[in-house]
């Protein structure tokens, strides 16, 4: 008997081996996994307070397809004669973009993007409707927010909401360029719709949410910030090895330079870091040359190849 069990479970293991989902799952390591469902996790919890708390009561309307499957929601009962959940037009709208994903974009992508798709639809769905108040700007202000920070999170953690990130990653691998007028688009064409269908009085209000979730996010989501820091050491090589191992980054390195003060002579490292790194950054200052003199220009701008670590 133990062998037989023992035969099924060797079959068992060699079929989810073979098995590509399986095999996506389990290259990403355990630190990792639990960051990314945490990511989705945070996100799903923050997007429904803000859909169910605030822009639902205020008749405010999110920007991307949560603001698409809102109006598609409340004009069901209009044209059909019954009201479509909020969820369930989230949950379509986004489930071809995610086949779509699997196949143009990555299988680890788009099964993180479904965890999170999910997440938000289950707790949007069950979240209680609860009207804190009825004013659309007080509405506005912490729908955004809510959102923003939702969405802060889930960038911070490798993790995308799906929706028009999908369309705008699809098109950039097509042509190798920046798309962020994809989602001012869509977002732009969500504020015309609820303007024309409940009133341009809920349309800016739908505007000022958009404004204070994209500045929410900015504070949240730190990684797409880069910064150059300029070092000035006397200890090169051990400040260059120290950065190569635990920041990834690359270093360029100028010999040669000499102190004004006392003449003596230093060398000067320059490098690219994101806002994220720059606390470890500083760790391994401290850690491998106390007196270097160190320059941060923060926000700079790059014209070249500089990794982003989406893994």
């Amino acid at each position: 008997m133990n062998r037989y069990f023992r035969k099924l479970r060797i079959q068992f293991l060699r079929k989810a081996r073979r098995n590509r989902f399986w095999s996506v799952i389990s290259s990403v390591s355990k630190e990792r996994y639990a960051e990314r469902i945490s990511g989705s996790i945070i996100y799903g919890l923050l997007s429904s307070i803000a859909v169910n708390f605030f822009f639902q009561p205020g008749n405010v309307y999110s920007s991307g397809v949560t603001g698409i499957a809102q109006i598609v929601s409340a004009i069901s009962i209009t044209y059909w004669g019954f009201k479509i959940p909020l969820a369930l037009v989230y949950y379509g709208l986004n489930v071809p973009l995610l086949i779509i994903a699997w196949y143009k974009i990555g299988n680890k992508f788009t099964i993180f993007t479904f965890i999170t798709v999910t997440c938000s639809s289950f707790f949007i769905q069950f979240m209680p409707h609860i009207t804190l108040t009825t004013d659309p700007l007080v509405n506005a202000i912490f729908g955004g927010l809510m959102l923003g920070t939702g969405i802060g999170f889930a960038l911070r953690n490798n993790v995308s909401s799906g929706g028009t990130d999908i369309v705008s990653i699809l098109i950039r691998k097509k042509t190798g360029r920046q798309v962020g007028s994809i989602s001012l688009i869509v977002n732009i064409l969500i504020m015309l719709a609820a303007g024309v269908t409940f009133g341009w009085k809920y349309a800016l209000y739908s505007m000022i949410a958009l404004f204070v979730c994209s500045q929410m996010t900015d504070v949240i989501y730190v990684k797409q910030k880069r910064m150059q820091a300029m070092i000035i050491t006397s200890h090169p090589s051990r400040v260059c090895k120290m950065i190569q191992k635990k920041l990834h980054r690359g270093v360029t390195i100028i010999n040669g330079a000499e102190g004004a003060y006392n003449h003596e002579e230093k060398t000067v490292l320059i490098t690219i870091i994101t806002r994220a790194e720059f606390n470890d950054f500083k760790a391994i200052m401290k850690k491998t040359d106390k007196t270097a003199f160190v320059s941060v220009a923060d926000n700079v701008n790059i014209i070249g190849r500089f990794v982003e670590a989406d893994e």
